[in-house]
């Protein structure tokens, strides 16, 4: 598959495969060649695989599909498949549904650091703005640019944090004007493979969205000596608008007991220490000519 790219981008994706069209083409534009795309998907129809198709007969880095049958959320468990069959030594985490600007991935790289997670924010864009996004816009970089009616749009409250979306290269700067984070975002983080590795990556015993993809890995990397570094007015990125979701009750008393037993390494993840049903190893994967992956115990990647 040919040279070992420095970092490997996950895209979760379910469904939504106009928006992944977009933000494929994002990715195509980015400032730091030496990547490899992984679109981890938990279980979209057709539609998805011909856009992933489509991009990877116009693209010139390797991207591979990974995908699993629609079971209910299963985030967690396609995001360990896509550790397992990364290559990059540096593991970015985005959803399908956000967009990440021109150097995006060259301020993940040259912030990296020994023990580091990086702790990015997203512009939370308007549904107006959203509606009007466009593969002319994206290729083109528009889709970047501040102006009135996103500023409109962020004093209305209907986009917000459109502050973040000013890339600001200096520290110094990002210091003087408190331009700081602590918390993670699942859709902008990055961190070292190794370094996920040690924590035995996504804990698959999350049934839903909101903690078990951030918050849980922040809190377990800490245990594990990895300090979060905030990426904020750096490796921009924007949230495709959508009605919100709500976090389950029971993702956060699981994540109030993860915090309880302070436990680094999660029983279920990118190795298992309990027993489970062979839904939910997906361990043995083979690669098909085009670069998608059959996971043959849970179902097989789109044609």
């Amino acid at each position: 598959m040919g040279l070992i790219p420095k970092i490997t981008l996950v895209i979760s994706v379910y469904n939504k495969p106009e928006v992944l069209r977009l933000v494929l083409a994002a990715c195509s534009r980015q400032s730091f060649p030496e990547f490899e795309i992984i679109v981890a998907d938990d279980g979209s129809g057709p539609e998805v695989g011909d856009v992933v198709a489509e991009a990877r007969r116009i693209s010139h880095r390797p991207i591979v599909h990974l995908w699993h049958e629609d079971r209910g959320w299963r985030k967690n468990v396609m995001l360990n498949n896509a550790i397992r069959t990364s290559r990059g030594e540096h593991l970015v985490f985005i959803d399908g549904d956000c967009l990440p600007s021109r150097h995006f991935l060259l301020d993940h790289w040259n912030e990296r650091g020994y023990r580091r997670v990086l702790l990015g924010r997203r512009v939370e864009t308007s549904e107006r703005w959203s509606k009007e996004l466009t593969i002319r816009r994206v290729e083109s970089g528009e889709f970047e640019k501040v102006g009135g009616r996103e500023i409109l749009d962020g004093l209305g409250g209907r986009s917000l944090r459109v502050e973040d979306g000013i890339r600001m290269p200096s520290g110094f700067l990002r210091r003087l004007l408190l331009r700081t984070v602590r918390g993670m975002l699942g859709s902008n983080f990055s961190v070292a493979r190794d370094d996920l590795l040690a924590i035995n990556g996504f804990d698959e015993l999350y049934d839903g969205p909101g903690c078990g993809e951030d918050s849980d890995v922040q809190f377990r990397l800490s245990l594990a000596g990895v300090s979060g570094k905030s990426l904020r007015n750096l490796a921009i990125q924007y949230h495709v608008w959508h009605p919100r979701t709500r976090v389950s009750d029971a993702c956060w008393d699981r994540f109030e007991m993860i915090k309880m037993t302070r436990e680094p390494r999660c029983l279920v993840g990118v190795e298992h220490r309990a027993p489970q049903s062979p839904d939910a190893r997906g361990e043995h994967v083979e690669f098909n000519a085009e670069g998608d992956v059959r996971f043959p115990d849970r179902g097989a990647a789109q044609p």
